[in-house]
């Protein structure tokens, strides 16, 4: 087995199996550390600008990626939707939510390395999984320049290709070849992105699993003061 078989023929299921068995065993064993440990106590304004900025980046992304790519190309041609829209759709919304989203990690890098309150109180993994995200988030602001290209020569091969390798991971018949003809950079970019989720369960960002979501939707709740107005 060649490493790029490995890589997207076998890494994918580790990333994922570790993913899912790591955040379980975590919540079962160290429930106290299930938590994002904010540190707004030690600085608020750019702790609120930056994480603003990145978590709509970031949840824009991840369902971006996520319709993108699992979404059967027969359906998008159904919709409608020919594969060079489909492409320049990718393209805008992808500089969008990515330029969003750096702006928003490099604000919330920059508070937890250069804020010694908030470096002091930052653990090892705090630091590597902020450096690896932005890492993944700029290997993908560089493909943009790349899909571009291809979309200007219409080329929409690549992309189909990608979702094609993701579909198939999903329906457990892994196949690497789809990746052949796909530029370096997307690899590299696939890499990082399979990479998060591998890391997943080792830091903070397992707090995800516990968005309050319900809150959103909870009855309005009825505050009665105790204080009786005196006439």
């Amino acid at each position: 087995m060649n490493l790029i078989n490995f890589l997207f023929g076998v890494y994918p299921y580790i990333a994922l199996t570790t993913f899912l068995l790591g955040s379980l065993i975590r919540f079962d064993r160290e429930q106290y550390t299930w938590k994002a440990d904010s540190s707004q106590l030690f600085e608020t304004e750019l702790l609120q600008k930056g994480s603003i900025l990145f978590h709509i980046g970031i949840i824009a992304l991840f369902f971006g990626h996520l319709a993108g790519l699992i979404t059967p190309h027969q359906w998008f041609l159904d919709w409608g939707i020919s594969d060079m829209m489909h492409q320049t759709i990718a393209i805008c919304l992808g500089a969008a939510f990515g330029s969003i989203c750096m702006m928003g990690g490099v604000i919330l890098w920059k508070r937890r390395m250069y804020n010694p309150r908030v470096r002091a109180n930052s653990r090892f993994m705090d630091i590597f999984i902020l450096d690896w995200i932005l890492v993944t988030l700029g290997i993908g602001l560089l493909t943009i320049p790349v899909s571009i290209y291809h979309a200007v020569n219409g080329d929409a091969s690549i992309m189909i290709n990608l979702s094609e390798w993701a579909q198939a991971i999903l329906a457990l018949n892994p196949s690497p070849h789809f990746l052949d003809e796909v530029d370096f950079i997307y690899k590299a970019h696939l890499f990082f992105g399979m990479s998060v989720f591998l890391l997943f369960p080792f830091t903070r960002l397992v707090h995800v699993w516990s968005m309050p979501l319900a809150y959103m939707f909870r009855p309005y709740q009825i505050v009665r003061t105790k204080f009786v107005k005196q006439r």
